[in-house]
């Protein structure tokens, strides 16, 4: 298998990982976009403490670089995006701007771009972006990416012992198809080699926006209460400490109870979303239409035991004394940066008022959390690092 040339933009803490990754399996040469810790990295490099990939003081990618216009000087076979999605503040087209227009967009082919970012439809503006130039369909991988990492300096990445990444092909305006053609499963196999090699646990989906969906289960509930609160979810979940033992947060044993039912209520909707938006068979008042349709509900599909297993799956993560891991949305609002509340949040509740559904739980949590984004924006909450 050849070397390829991988573009990643983004050096916080998924992308520092990744680049780490990638560049471990010595299948690609990795250039890398740092942008407001472009100095410290370049004069210092990134402190990487990892429970799975071992301690390191000062690493650096193969080539790091300030910008996408910098790094516009040759092909590459993946570019990766690892920024968060926030289309109120850039769309993914302006990040990506130098690939997308002239010289670069006439001197060399559009890559396979890569897309580690949470929420749903991040993949539209791009798409359409890609396919303006007229180069044929556009190639985008999105992703499912489980990983505990926290950015806690400028240059420094703490990474826990897990990453899992979950990859499929984006098929505008299809969430249907569940057989990957030949030439999608090629690049995929590719770009699951170079991954598994370099150390991650990777899936290759063969439908990935019901994998995203799901996803957006934990983010919806989890990062919500986590940012609102401003507690991990430990403080839903972990018992107070026994003698000899000393860590927090924990939840008290007198309002542990009131926490589940509220957590499975919102989860709910958006079963009865997913029920509308993806068909699955769950649910009695779309049942024919589910069956006409498509989705079942089994693990291909969206079962209706995700509810439980994504509470049970949390609780038992977060109440390990040990877990220090925070969601990265709470970890954004606390170092007053954006967060991605519109393609997490705003997503969900324009499908549901688009499908007729009423979830008035997760519009709830939107315009709370549309509050700490407008402080942020309007320059109420300054950045810490």
């Amino acid at each position: 298998m050849s070397t390829k040339d991988v573009l990643l933009v983004g050096l916080g803490a998924v992308g520092t990982i990744y680049s780490y990754i990638l560049q471990s399996s010595k299948l690609a040469r990795v250039t890398t976009v740092a942008r407001s810790n472009y100095d410290i990295i370049n004069a210092k490099g990134i402190k990487i403490r990892s429970k799975k990939y071992g301690t390191h003081e000062s690493w650096k990618p193969y080539r790091l670089v300030s910008s996408v216009a910098e790094a516009a000087d040759r092909p590459y076979s993946y570019v990766i995006l690892t920024t968060k999605a926030i289309p109120e503040v850039i769309k993914t087209s302006r990040v990506l701007e130098p690939l997308l227009s002239s010289p670069y967009s006439e001197r060399h082919p559009q890559p396979t771009y890569v897309l580690l970012q949470n929420g749903l439809g991040v993949e539209r503006d791009l798409y359409h972006s890609v396919k303006a130039l007229n180069q044929g369909e556009p190639k985008i991988i999105s992703t499912v990416v489980w990983i505990g990492t926290n950015l806690v300096e400028k240059n420094v990445v703490e990474h826990t012992d897990f990453d899992r990444i979950t990859i499929g092909m984006y098929r505008h305006g299809d969430h249907l198809t569940t057989t990957n053609s030949p030439e999608e499963d090629a690049i995929l196999t590719d770009l699951g080699t170079i991954l598994k090699t370099g150390g991650s646990e990777v899936t290759i989906a063969t439908e990935i926006q019901r994998k995203k969906f799901a996803k957006t289960f934990w983010n919806i509930a989890f990062s919500s209460f986590s940012t609102l609160t401003g507690s991990p979810p430990t403080a839903m979940f972990r018992p107070p400490p026994k003698e000899g033992q000393s860590y927090s947060p924990y939840v008290a044993p007198q309002t542990a109870p009131n926490i589940i039912p509220v957590l499975r209520a919102i989860l709910q909707e958006m079963i009865t979303l997913g029920n509308f938006e993806l068909y699955d068979l769950s649910a009695c008042l779309t049942f024919f239409l589910g069956r006409a349709l498509g989705y079942p509900d089994n693990e291909d599909g969206l079962p209706s035991s995700l509810v439980d297993n994504t509470i049970l799956r949390t609780a038992e993560l977060h109440k390990d004394p040990a877990h220090t891991a925070l969601p990265s949305m709470l970890l954004d609002a606390q170092n007053g940066l954006p967060i991605e509340v519109e393609v997490i949040l705003g997503e969900v509740v324009r499908l549901a008022k688009e499908m007729g559904v009423d979830v008035p739980r997760i519009e709830t949590l939107y315009a709370l959390l549309a509050i700490i984004q407008n402080q942020t924006l309007g320059g109420l909450r300054q950045p810490k690092l």
